[in-house]
């Protein structure tokens, strides 16, 4: 039984992801796994995509050296945009951020994106595709949605899932294996 929960903050680029990922690790002492440097450090991809500026994902050489790095034993923040490939066995908790749609394009034009990238995002938090994605994905106990459109926003949801964090380790401590 891990000791540690394995969370997944999840969302489109731009809604906060990794500043809510680093934000957690400082305050809780668990683990940041951010997937996109997995997948550039540790070659799991099939190239480039100059369209979208971005790797394409061997999803089968991701989990692999997720794997290697013992992500499943827990104590990790799983930081990425997407979050159905990761065994349902593996995660307590699926944070989606939300961002409405202009703080989402000032961001990503902020970033630079190209014109095809920054619609392909914007349509898929429109559609709330990464929503319905970790919904058909996880028990929707353990799914839940935080808007990220401010730093006050960002804060609160880091004290909620910290407050989560604390109450999954208490009810673990009674040396039950509810939820295992």
């Amino acid at each position: 039984m891990r000791t540690n929960p394995n969370i997944v903050i999840t969302g489109t680029p731009g809604v906060g992801k990794t500043t809510h990922c680093e934000t957690l690790a400082e305050r809780t002492g668990l683990r940041h796994v951010s997937v996109n440097q997995v997948v550039k450090d540790r070659g799991c991809h099939e190239g480039w995509d100059d369209n979208f500026m971005s790797w394409i994902v061997d999803e089968d050489k991701l989990l692999d050296a997720l794997e290697e790095d013992n992500v499943k034993a827990g104590g990790c923040i799983i930081d990425w945009h997407g979050c159905e490939i990761f065994p349902e066995s593996w995660i307590d908790l699926v944070v989606v951020l939300r961002v409405d749609s202009s703080t989402l394009y000032d961001r990503l034009t902020a970033r630079k994106y190209p014109e095809a990238k920054l619609q392909e995002n914007l349509d898929s938090e429109i559609m709330e595709v990464l929503l319905q994605e970790a919904r058909d994905s996880y028990d929707e106990q353990i799914v839940v949605e935080l808007s990220s459109n401010t730093t006050d926003e960002m804060e609160s949801n880091v004290d909620r899932i910290e407050a989560w964090i604390r109450q999954w380790k208490k009810d673990r401590q009674g040396g039950g294996d509810e939820g295992e």
